[in-house]
């Protein structure tokens, strides 16, 4: 689901961030304590060797996954795409994930989406899929209302934005407006489809998944294709093998940054040791608290928020999270600095990591 994100300006010490702890639980919260065991989300810890994943040793990890990224790529999709299946069809197994991603460009100039969007091709156990995300211009999660007056113009960009990229992929999906959203369904019984990422006006993302797992080869180039001659960033990201078979993935696209992503369990106060781990690149989150918004605002809307740990280079950022705004907009930044005792900055993340 699409959420709201604002951030601390500047930067803090791990003293500090336990300090706001202490001034959350004053304020009627329930923070982690210095000796809880919370997860810890790495990403962008880019390694020269796959088998330095093993700084991470001390702790318990999950859904580790090996990113290649290859930045100002200029090549053929469609062979890239069947390098890397490939090496899968070689290695595959219960568990195992491998998928592309490649930018696609919308013809028609819109004003509530961005022309460029992503999708991924990818392979996992006997299936291919193909995942296509739109990236909107404003941030506008389930229930919120302030583009409420721009309804019409959204689903309608929506709708046009995703059809373009159906009719090149050339798949039997169907498009349709229900209780003032966008929905998106197949004919097709027996295929595993689904919508996610969703905004007040819908899904911004669908995945397609066949049987045949070199169906979507050659359409995807064809997507791929949209962007034109413009050199772009591809990453690859491939989860659940062993270090031979990620040694055997990277003659696919030589010359590519590896990077890991993946969960680490550890407790609160050794944050700034797993942050050391994967120095200098690795990039931590963690949750330090959760909260509902009546529990503060007893008169506002009623949200979710996450009030988060942002660590890299051995620094540390605050970043709060909100299914919705529980205020109007001009309020927001007053109260969550109050609520941080910090200044703040609205910083939605990325669509496309």
């Amino acid at each position: 689901m699409r959420e709201r994100r604002w951030e601390s300006r500047g930067k803090l010490t791990f003293r500090e961030v336990l300090a706001l702890g202490d001034r959350l639980a004053l304020l009627g919260l329930n923070p982690a304590t210095a000796k809880k065991e919370i997860i810890s989300y790495i990403e962008e810890w880019t390694v020269p060797f796959v088998h330095d994943f093993s700084r991470l040793d001390p702790w318990t990890t999950e859904d580790v996954t090996l990113v290649h990224i290859a930045e100002k790529w200029h090549g053929d999709f469609f062979l890239l795409t069947g390098g890397y299946h490939t090496v899968y069809l070689n290695h595959q197994a219960t568990g195992t994930y491998c998928s592309v991603s490649h930018p696609w460009k919308i013809r028609r100039e819109l004003a509530t989406h961005y022309p460029g969007g992503m999708f991924w091709v990818g392979f996992r156990q006997a299936h291919a899929f193909v995942r296509v995300r739109l990236h909107t211009i404003e941030v506008v999660p389930p229930g919120e209302t302030r583009e409420d007056a721009r309804r019409a113009l959204w689903l309608e960009e929506r709708r046009h934005a995703f059809a373009e990229a159906i009719e090149v992929l050339n798949l039997p999906i169907e498009s349709r407006e229900e209780h003032d959203r966008l929905v998106l369904s197949t004919p097709e019984r027996n295929v595993p489809f689904f919508c996610s990422w969703p905004d007040t006006f819908g899904p911004c993302q669908f995945e397609y998944n066949s049987s045949d797992v070199f169906e979507f080869l050659v359409p995807s180039g064809r997507l791929a294709a949209t962007w034109a001659d413009e050199p772009v960033t591809v990453r690859a990201y491939l989860t659940g093998f062993s270090q031979s078979a990620l040694e055997e993935f990277h003659a696919v696209l030589p010359g590519a940054r590896q990077a890991y992503r993946c969960s680490a369990h550890c407790s609160l106060e050794e944050i700034p040791d797993v942050l050391a781990a994967v120095a200098p690149s690795g990039r931590l989150y963690a949750t330090l608290c959760e909260f509902q918004s009546l529990t503060l605002l007893p008169n506002a809307e009623e949200a979710w928020g996450i009030v988060g740990i942002v660590g890299e280079q051995g620094r540390f950022q605050i970043e709060v999270r909100l299914n919705r705004a529980p205020l109007p907009e001009d309020e927001l930044p007053e109260w969550l600095e109050t609520l941080l005792g910090v200044p703040v900055v609205y910083a939605p993340l990325s669509p496309f990591p």
